[in-house]
């Protein structure tokens, strides 16, 4: 088949989050089982076409002034104009794929133009982001571009339960038209042999100290600030553990300001904005990863930390841990954090980690929840 993938980020384009590596790395797969597979995306820094381990490049520069809607109308015309160069190039599509609500004015001309179905994987709301409320102005235009790109699309895939249910809740979805396939990454991706001391140390940190790592955008969907409250609970009982925050966001520096009045900010260090290389020496260094979600789609930073062997201490909102078996689960509350986190730090055996239990675990993740 001729594949289409529209999306605003891949891993060699403009890179924000998490969507980037999940749109190269199975445009990839696709590509390895023989299929003609093209990548729509913004141009960034690189050229305007290459072909990358047997995938095409196809990126089209954008006007970067204005909001976020302004600046995805003007992506939105690119790719539709540049889908249409491509295809009088190689020939007819048979079915295209968008990422999020980003492409959605794109896919929807070039479904009435071209007559070509689309899939869309919804990777999460503009509800979640904002804390599962609906919000106003440019959030709420954002929400109707998914609502949009919900109904215009002939499958919606999502990668949990909970995606699938919150789809049907908060854009009247019908579950028929849904389709669950986990998230993966290549395992052995994220694992490396390193010195965890050595790595502590490089941010002032003792090499024999407990280390706390979050890695997400500094969101309220994503809650540092719930891990930041629950901070002084946790340095009561072990007032040698350390935090690492991996993300830039509009919460960063409350969470800043927030460490310093509970006076815990030195043991706390925010990174901003981190190179895959420093992060991979991070969930290899740390002694266990917390992903304190209020709203979370799915969790791919779970997937890393087990593939690192790295135990997990999430909130209900991540679906994929089951609680005692593969990690522990807590309320979305700094109370229950905070005891997690001193649960797990005290007793690291409860958790047992191994090549072979990664293994295990994304073969259960799987079954779990595909469908």
């Amino acid at each position: 088949m001729r594949i289409g993938m529209l999306s605003w980020e891949s891993l060699y384009s403009i890179k924000v989050g998490g969507v980037a590596p999940h749109v190269s790395e199975i445009s990839e797969a696709l590509a390895r089982r023989g299929h003609e597979v093209h990548i729509f995306t913004r141009r960034g820094d690189f050229e305007s076409y290459d072909r990358i381990n047997g995938v095409h490049y196809q990126r089209v520069d954008s006007d970067s002034s204005g909001d976020i809607l302004y600046k995805m109308d003007r992506m939105g015309d690119a790719l539709y104009h540049r889908f249409g160069a491509v295809q009088q190039l190689f020939g007819k599509f048979d079915i295209i794929h968008g990422h999020d609500w980003h492409p959605v004015p794109a896919l929807t001309r070039i479904k009435r133009d071209y007559g070509l179905p689309f899939l869309l994987t919804m990777h999460s709301t503009e509800w979640g982001r904002n804390g599962n409320h609906f919000g106003y102005g440019i959030s709420q235009e954002i929400s109707h571009r998914e609502w949009l790109g919900c109904y215009e699309s002939s499958l919606v895939i999502v990668t949990t339960r909970l995606m699938q249910e919150e789809l049907m809740r908060v854009f009247g979805l019908p579950e028929e038209k849904t389709r669950i396939i986990p998230n993966g990454i290549i395992m052995g991706k994220m694992r490396r042999g390193l010195d965890p001391g050595r790595i502590k140390e490089k941010y002032g940190i003792h090499p024999m100290a407990p280390l706390v790592l979050f890695c997400g955008r500094m969101s309220i969907q994503k809650g540092p600030d719930l891990l930041v409250e629950a901070i002084p609970r946790i340095l009561y009982n072990r007032h040698d553990v350390r935090f690492i925050f991996m993300g830039e966001g509009v919460m960063r520096q409350d969470c800043e300001r927030r460490a310093r009045e509970l006076g815990v900010s030195d043991a706390c260090r925010f990174l901003g904005y981190t190179s895959s290389a420093d992060k991979e020496e991070l969930v290899n260094a740390c002694d266990l990863m917390c992903v304190p979600s209020r709203n979370e789609p799915f969790g791919v930073v779970v997937l890393e930390a087990w593939d690192a062997c790295k135990p997990v201490v999430a909130t209900e909102a991540v679906s994929i841990i089951n609680n005692f078996e593969d990690g522990l689960v807590a309320y979305v509350q700094p109370e229950s954090i905070a005891w997690c986190v001193n649960r797990l730090l005290a007793n690291p055996e409860i958790i047992p980690f191994s090549e072979d239990k990664v293994t295990q675990y994304f073969q259960v993740l799987v079954l779990r929840h595909a469908r």
